[in-house]
């Protein structure tokens, strides 16, 4: 009865500890900062964490296949580029730099899927060849200088708000209820998790893995395409060294809301949360008045936290 009820709490713990965890974070910084828990704070974090969220994302889904993505930021740089690009006054409509930003991202990631199933290269050694590509490709277009003069429209993107609200926050809830449908209910879904799961296997039913794993960085990239885009749009120019380590932050949410890095096992709900308390720590250090390169040092603690408690769940 003891083993049963000791078991129980275990899952419980396991479904939950993340939940409780971050309750716990709240509850301690809003005692030591009575600001914390404003409203325009709540707002500002939640702006702020938006980005990184939505490559957080986007990355999943590459994670959950057993892959790693490090190019992420540089994607950032040249999808934000190439939409400042396309974004100033009097010559394009607002959607032909959306889709530019966003169809350059999908592009990028293809090519790194294929470049991963077809020649069989480390996913970790073809993104951090893509991520030198990338930067050079963000400075090549932009001469090296930030691309700005942009339109109203295309900065209200970044910058402005709906019904009250910061749009950033509004595309991230779109991008994770999107996210959340693809990989719970479409095959799709399914196939990314048995890819990730037991690629023989998955193999031996009949899934296209090949196809799979390159959709998956397609969609990777696709989302950072996005978020270059709202970035870009946030800081009011295509900044060329925009996006530096943002790869890192993103893949840090992803490990601290449970996903494994062997693949087969995580949610984009998960990763959002994790993105949730690293942005939520970072608030509050700011609050505390804590520099900032302390930030950095508990960032890396809680990833080696994360890693080693997924470690340890997939040894039992």
């Amino acid at each position: 009865m003891i083993q049963g009820n000791d078991h129980s709490f275990a899952d419980l713990l396991q479904k939950y500890g993340l939940i409780v965890a971050f309750l716990i974070i709240c509850a301690v910084i809003s005692l030591l900062s009575p600001a914390f828990l404003t409203v325009p704070n709540i707002v500002n974090v939640l702006r702020q964490i938006s980005i990184n969220a939505i490559l957080a994302i986007g990355v999943t889904y590459v994670i959950l296949t057993g892959g790693i993505d490090l190019s992420l930021g540089s994607i950032v740089a040249i999808t934000g580029v190439l939409a400042a690009t396309f974004a100033h006054p009097n010559t394009h409509p607002l959607i032909v730099p959306l889709l530019i930003g966003i169809s350059g991202g999908i592009l990028i990631g293809i090519f790194n899927g294929m470049v991963i199933t077809r020649f069989k290269v480390a996913p970790f050694i073809a993104t951090l060849g893509m991520m030198t590509i990338a930067r050079g490709g963000a400075l090549i277009i932009s001469g090296g200088r930030p691309v700005s003069n942009l339109t109203d429209s295309f900065n209200f993107i970044g910058g402005g708000d709906l019904f009250g609200c910061p749009l950033p926050i509004l595309i991230l809830a779109g991008v994770f209820f999107f996210s959340y449908f693809i990989l719970k209910n479409t095959t799709l879904g399914r196939y990314i998790y048995a890819v990730g799961g037991n690629e023989e296997a998955a193999r031996a039913s009949g899934i296209n893995v090949t196809k799979t794993r390159i959709t998956a960085y397609a969609i990777c990239s696709g989302l950072a395409g996005l978020a270059g885009i709202i970035q870009a749009s946030r800081i009011t120019t295509g900044q060329p060294n925009a996006g530096i380590s943002y790869e890192l932050d993103a893949i840090a949410a992803v490990v601290i809301g449970g996903t494994s890095l062997a693949g087969g096992i995580g949610s984009v709900a998960g990763t959002v949360l994790g993105a949730l308390i690293i942005g939520v720590i970072n608030n509050g250090l700011d609050l505390l008045n804590v520099p900032s390169y302390y930030q950095q040092v508990v960032k890396g603690l809680i990833i080696i936290g994360a890693v080693i408690l997924d470690r340890e769940q997939g040894s039992k």
